[in-house]
């Protein structure tokens, strides 16, 4: 089942062109990445998905809505964090929690608000005025504030952006608990590729307005790493030249780099190794997500 359905949807502010003719859909209880450089309209299209801007050309539907035409009913099971946490800056950060509580109309709001300050460690600062905190603070703030109605649809723009390691750790650990205890549908937008790996089913690739690209990472990782490099630790007795057909193009004591001419030819450089050595470990270089994409972009420079 699609939680979200974007179909051909097109933003124009005057003169420029936000999103141009941008498809895709999420399924219920995933996690999908949306990436891309700053520019390319993720956040545009994150606001067209939560109600907040009606798109120029298109359709959206979250589970079945129309975001602009049923902004209320929208938002009252999607919450959503923007890079500004929308919080009363001479107010606490429970002041904050209790209040939006009620305008969320909130059951039980003060077992849900502990609740939150305890999943978020906010206990030692729940008391001081929004104001005195860091943005990593009122960022653990602000998604407390988005997940008090407890939403089945979640959309966070750049969530750790502020974050000191122990923060964006905190963050990834509380996306997956949400996804895999709640079933909550998440659509994270990040930068930060390697973070999003650690959390993210799917991925969506945008670019000047576009998208360009999405899948699984192995999905995607197959059809831009045709012809991978793979780093192998051994030690090779007879030296690495024994190899045939396979010539290293770098060569240290124990290492030694391959360039293959297809995905194909991994087994087959690893089977004539282990008969001529004992190797330690191989890995394909430059198939992690940021390398990926890269290529993605490189592949749509001049689209």
């Amino acid at each position: 089942m699609y939680m979200i359905e974007v179909r051909n949807i097109s933003k124009q502010f005057k003169v420029h062109q936000a999103l141009n003719d941008v498809s895709f859909t999420v399924e219920q209880g995933s996690v999908t990445g949306l990436i891309g450089p700053n520019g390319s309209g993720k956040t545009t299209l994150i606001r067209i998905m939560n109600g907040v801007l009606g798109a120029s050309d298109g359709q959206v539907s979250i589970n079945g809505l129309d975001p602009f035409r049923e902004t209320e009913n929208v938002l009252a099971f999607c919450g959503t964090l923007t890079e500004q946490s929308g919080l009363y800056e001479n107010m606490s950060g429970r002041d904050n929690l209790i209040f939006f509580a009620e305008a969320f109309g909130v059951q039980r709001a003060k077992e849900r608000i502990d609740e939150l300050v305890d999943l978020f460690e906010l206990k030692e600062y729940q008391h001081r005025k929004v104001g005195t905190y860091s943005t990593g603070m009122k960022k653990r703030v602000g998604l407390a504030r988005v997940l008090l109605h407890r939403p089945s649809i979640l959309f966070l723009d750049e969530p750790t952006n502020g974050l000191d390691p122990d923060g964006i750790q905190m963050v990834l650990r509380i996306i997956r608990r949400l996804n895999q205890e709640e079933q909550m549908t998440i659509l994270v937008s990040s930068h930060v590729l390697s973070q999003l790996s650690a959390v993210c089913d799917r991925y969506i690739f945008m670019e000047k307005g576009r998208k360009v690209e999405e899948g699984t990472e192995q999905e995607i990782i197959n059809r831009y790493l045709t012809s991978p490099r793979i780093e192998v630790e051994a030690t090779m007795a007879n030296g690495w030249q024994t190899v045939a057909g396979y010539t290293p193009e770098m060569v240290s004591a124990n290492k030694a780099v391959f360039q293959l001419q297809t995905r194909e030819d991994i087994p087959l450089l690893l089977r004539q190794l282990t008969e001529r050595g004992q190797v330690y470990q191989a890995r394909i270089t430059g198939s992690d997500l940021e390398s990926i994409y890269f290529a993605i972009r490189e592949a749509h420079h001049h689209e």
